[in-house]
């Protein structure tokens, strides 16, 4: 088999609350991502997902876990030898237009990992800033503009063409449809298949769009209260669930014009300072037992390439399905 290109083990994450105390964020999360795979990230808001690609992009540092990435040990790097590894290993962030300056026009925007990397030569810099701008879909001259003169599509292509400027391995997308229109948040779905396809760049991609991620991912890994409970083939993972919260996400999705919407899935406040014993899902769960209450279930092979965090996986139906 291929070795990862990115390997994290038992990573958590706390931050300490003035009204809850101390909170966890994320609670001994693993995942692997090949080199080309796209993995997608899903769960409901406050699930953990945006602190694991901080955590991963290292724009945070885990209170515990190891993460290993192209062969080296991603955090033990620091000073000069982490910028150097920086490069392969780049984020474009949910809004576009707070991850861009306001007061640098595009073209500065997109050249300056060219220039703090020394990717290219000084005089080389405007026309490969031209042909990034062109390979996520902006003519050349969007290079004398300013953000604000942008659509909310265009500005997240500049922010995916500022990511790509020093060919990274590994893209890290934490919610980057988030903030667009369907017909937008569509294209940008089509630029990031189109890219994998020509640069054999890694994505994880983050996101609350289920039918983004089916098209987007090969592998799925599914959150809930800072833990992984599901994992396995896109496909898989989103037609036949095995764990009770991936099929509650399911059955969120927005119904199709002309179809009743679906009854949604139960709610309770999960304790993210004081969880408790048992599976942190029972208060949601419609096929919990008294087991569930007592035993927290570990994140176990349900079938071949699948794992998820339940006792009864065989019991999971979604019920759209």
């Amino acid at each position: 088999m291929t070795a990862p290109l990115l390997s994290a083990r038992g990573l958590s994450k706390s931050y300490r609350s003035r009204a809850a105390g101390l909170v966890r964020a994320l609670d001994g999360v693993s995942l692997d991502v090949a080199p080309g795979e796209t993995l997608g990230i899903v769960g409901e808001s406050g699930s953990g997902k945006t602190t694991l690609g901080r955590l991963i992009a290292r724009l945070e540092e885990p209170d515990a876990g190891t993460i290993a990435f192209d062969g080296e040990d991603w955090l033990a790097l620091s000073g000069h030898a982490l910028r150097r590894r920086r490069r392969d290993l780049q984020m474009v962030f949910q809004d576009p237009k707070g991850s861009l300056n306001p007061r640098l026009t595009v073209g500065a925007q997109v050249r300056e990992p060219l220039r703090v990397q020394a990717l290219v030569a000084p005089r080389e810099i405007p026309a490969r800033v031209r042909e990034l701008l062109e390979q996520v879909g902006l003519e050349g001259d969007t290079a004398a503009r300013f953000p604000a003169q942008l659509s909310g599509g265009q500005r997240q292509r500049v922010a995916i063409a500022r990511a790509l400027a020093s060919a990274p391995k590994l893209l890290v997308c934490d919610e980057p449809l988030s903030a667009l229109d369907v017909s937008v948040a569509a294209q940008i779905v089509n630029l990031l298949l189109e890219l994998r396809e020509k640069t054999g760049v890694a994505l994880i991609v983050i996101s609350h769009d289920l039918a983004a991620v089916s098209r987007l991912a090969d592998r799925v890994a599914v959150v809930f209260a800072g833990r992984v409970v599901e994992e396995g083939p896109a496909a898989e993972v989103l037609s036949a669930p095995r764990h009770p919260f991936t099929a509650a996400l399911l059955d969120a999705r927005p119904a199709p014009p002309g179809v009743a919407s679906r009854t949604p899935p139960r709610q309770a406040a999960v304790d993210a300072a004081s969880p408790g014993e048992g599976c942190p899902f029972v208060p949601r769960c419609p096929i919990a037992r008294p087991r569930c209450r007592q035993e927290d279930p570990p994140l176990s092979e349900v079938s071949p390439g699948r794992r998820a965090a339940c006792f009864f996986p065989a019991e999971v139906r979604p019920r759209s399905g």
